[in-house]
């Protein structure tokens, strides 16, 4: 009796490109081949052409996917994504610290503005009369304006770039995280069925080898020829051929169940290569691709930062550009002049001394006054050099500003005045506000008590006053200058002022307030200062008595007439030439000599003198 040889096993193997691959073994054929053997064939055979398709190349289709070009580079996929993360990282970082350094710099230039900008209430307000200065103060705020927009450009780049990037790398792992955790449980869940896979062959296979043993058994005891009729009655041959029929059933079913397994596999080896793989790796292709043109925006938002400040950076260039034109030099001359311009005349020619004429050099009758009264001008408040060979005071100097040269005092007096009315047109909008206010709280009276304003507006009431008896006494001083100033530009006119009154109305009390300029603006005396006139007498007496008469050390011409009506002084006429023997030391009075009878003192400021330079003692003010 014929019985059945063992079918085909099949048994999985790796090709090197998927653990899932298979490919078969053959061990000896049955009898009677197996329908299931040619199913099997050509479900392995399928599978190899659809393998096959894998391997397309990119330049042959129209875009490369990864679900089909890359389905087994799941590792490499993973490493290549989590770059893809660190370098946004990497640019955002490179962003953050471009906006800081922007953030640096807009500061550095606003503290570098602001060092130099003019400090109130110093004398760097004065220099900014002059276009240069002016050209400098411009620049100055075209400069802050210029740090302003590279802050404009930190605050966008951190508004528009770092925190979006910031958002979205977070997002970015987040959906990273749920594809790849999905393409690993989908790995998991083939490589179970792979492993149930293999447990069905390798029961296949030994059960296989068991049918084979029985079959050899029972061909053994069917090709013997010594077995005898008793044998088969003992049922050995029987028995041998029921295991082997039996073993082969076992191998059946195993192959079936093999078979079965197998097409399952296959199955869900098609779905996850051609379905779920690819599905995952396109969500990560999307996923990547979005990645990078989120880059390419913000590299985009990144230059368009920069371009969106620079129509204004170059507004502020150009406002520089315009403070640079805007210098005029010949202005700032001008400038110059208005601000140290005195007032004063130049001096004159020097004339000439003519020593061949007989001069007699007599002794001065002076210290013979001491009976008549005649007293030596005080000395106890005395001046420095004048003008143009003294250094002034540069401290505030009195109030009236007589320190001053006359123009000088004049533009000080003037925007004393101006700086007056100011703050008189400010206290008068105050009280104009509170009387308003007053106003609505009488009409209505649940809204304040009237009476509560008064006593603010009484103090700028007060306020006003001040200000305007302040700005009467120095429009007063303005007054002055200015007369004098028209007086200085007729050269023969005589100044007003306590000489020149002494024609009409004595002195009493033998002294002299001198507030008044002399005519060539040099001499100035405090309102303070009194001339005792008779303290003269004994310190001329103490100074001459018992001495040599002094010589004369140069002579003098009268600009203007001089009548000498107090002790001590002497009177001239205008155009006369008289001897001086002694110089004035600073306080207004030079000490000249007529003849040998008559000396005494005369105001500086009305003649014009020539030192002889060779004389002991000679100093030159001219």
């Amino acid at each position: 009796m014929d019985a059945p040889h063992v079918g085909a096993a099949i048994n999985p193997i790796s090709d090197g490109k998927s653990p899932f691959v298979m490919t078969g073994c053959v061990g000896e054929k049955l009898h009677k081949p197996l329908y299931s053997d040619i199913v099997l064939n050509n479900t392995i055979g399928r599978m190899l052409r659809n393998r096959g398709s894998f391997g397309r190349n990119c330049s042959e289709t129209m875009s490369c996917r990864w679900g089909t070009e890359l389905w087994d580079q799941f590792d490499n996929l993973e490493r290549h994504t989590h770059w893809g993360i660190e370098f946004v990282e990497k640019y955002t970082k490179f962003v953050k610290e471009r906006s800081e350094i922007e953030i640096s710099y807009a500061k550095q230039i606003r503290n570098l503005s602001k060092k130099y900008q003019p400090k109130k209430n110093s004398r760097e307000e004065d220099e900014y009369k002059y276009t240069s200065c002016r050209a400098f103060l411009m620049t100055l705020n075209e400069l802050n304006d210029y740090a302003g927009q590279h802050e404009v450009m930190a605050e966008d780049l951190t508004t528009h770039i770092i925190c979006e990037l910031t958002r979205y790398i977070q997002e970015l792992k987040a959906e990273r995280k749920s594809h790849f955790h999905d393409g690993r449980r989908a790995q998991q869940h083939i490589e179970n069925s792979w492993k149930q896979l293999e447990s069905s062959k390798r029961r296949f296979e030994r059960d296989c080898k068991e049918a084979d043993r029985a079959q050899q058994y029972f061909d053994k005891i069917d090709a013997d020829i010594n077995v005898t009729k008793a044998d088969v009655e003992k049922r050995c041959y029987l028995k041998a051929r029921q295991q082997a029929q039996m073993k082969h059933q076992v191998a059946e079913d195993s192959k079936n169940e093999y078979l079965t397994f197998l097409q399952k596999f296959n199955k869900e080896q098609n779905a996850h290569y051609h379905t779920l793989i690819p599905h995952i790796f396109q969500k990560l292709q999307e996923m990547e691709e979005k990645r990078i043109e989120r880059v390419g925006e913000s590299m985009k938002t990144y230059a368009e930062v920069d371009r969106k400040v620079l129509p204004i950076v170059g507004k502020c260039l150009d406002g520089m550009t315009n403070a640079a034109e805007s210098i005029e030099p010949k202005m700032d001359t001008k400038h110059v002049v208005e601000s140290y311009k005195s007032g004063f005349e130049p001096p004159g020619d020097v004339e000439v001394e003519d020593y061949s004429l007989s001069m007699r050099r007599t002794v001065s009758e002076s210290s013979y006054l001491n009976s008549q009264g005649e007293s030596k001008p005080s000395r106890s408040n005395s001046r420095g050099k004048l003008w143009p060979f003294i250094k002034r005071n540069k401290g505030s100097g009195p109030e009236d500003c007589s320190h001053l040269p006359p123009e000088q005092r004049r533009k000080k007096l003037q925007a004393k005045i101006n700086d007056i009315n100011k703050e008189i047109q400010k206290e008068m909008d105050q009280r104009d506000a509170l009387s308003k206010m007053k106003d609505v709280y009488i009409k209505n009276p649940h809204m304040g008590d009237p009476n509560s304003v008064d006593p603010r507006l009484e103090e700028i009431c007060q306020n006003i006053d001040k200000l305007q008896l302040d700005a009467r006494k120095y429009e007063a001083w303005l007054v002055e200058v200015e007369t004098r100033l028209a007086e200085k530009s007729d050269p023969h006119r005589p100044p007003s002022g306590l000489y020149n009154s002494q024609t009409t109305t004595p002195v009493n009390n033998n002294c002299a307030h001198v507030n008044r300029e002399s005519p060539d603006g040099s001499y100035t005396e405090d309102h303070s200062t009194e001339h005792p006139l008779k303290s003269r007498s004994t310190d001329f007496d103490d100074d001459f008595d018992y001495e040599d008469p002094l010589p004369t050390i140069g002579t003098c011409k009268s600009l203007y007439p001089f009548e000498g009506q107090n002790e001590g002084t002497i009177s001239m006429t205008e155009g006369e030439l008289l001897y001086v023997i002694e110089e004035d030391k600073g306080d207004g009075w030079t000490r000249v000599r007529r003849n040998e009878d008559e000396e005494g003192y005369v105001p500086t400021s009305y003649i014009k003198v020539f030192f002889d330079t060779n004389a002991k003692g000679a100093m030159t003010y001219i």
